[in-house]
């Protein structure tokens, strides 16, 4: 017990920190750190704004480019189109043709026939005169 109480009677101390990290600077310096201080977070803000900007247009050049090859795409299926009906249309004059034809030879045995059955009906009445 003695030796707890002989140890609170002394006095103790303690190391005080120093702080040396701290700067003096003169007033103009100051004014100039200030400045550059507000200049570098005004480029700071726009650095962000010209990011997101770079962002957009990105964006926008790709939106550009789908539209871009889907209107390529609308061509293509267009040219196709266009040569589909094109092929159509051929094929349509041919079977046209083909029906002028066979309507010319239509009027000719109409006519062949026309004409033999006049001979055979003025053949049947010379006949039975």
């Amino acid at each position: 017990m003695l030796i707890l109480i002989g140890m609170m009677s002394y006095t103790s101390f303690s190391q005080n920190v120093i702080d040396s990290t701290s700067i003096q600077l003169k007033k103009p310096i100051v004014r100039l750190v200030i400045k550059d201080l507000i200049i570098g977070d005004g480029f700071k803000k726009e650095l962000g704004l010209i990011t997101t900007k770079y962002s957009l247009l990105e964006n926008k050049i790709v939106l550009k480019d789908s539209v871009i090859s889907n209107l390529n795409f609308q061509i293509n299926n267009f040219d196709s189109i266009l040569n589909t009906k094109g092929s159509q249309l051929e094929y349509a004059k041919q079977l046209n043709d083909k029906l002028k034809l066979e309507i010319k030879k239509q009027k000719l045995k109409n006519k062949i026939l026309s004409s033999a059955g006049l001979i055979a009906i003025g053949g049947v009445i010379l006949i039975l005169k």
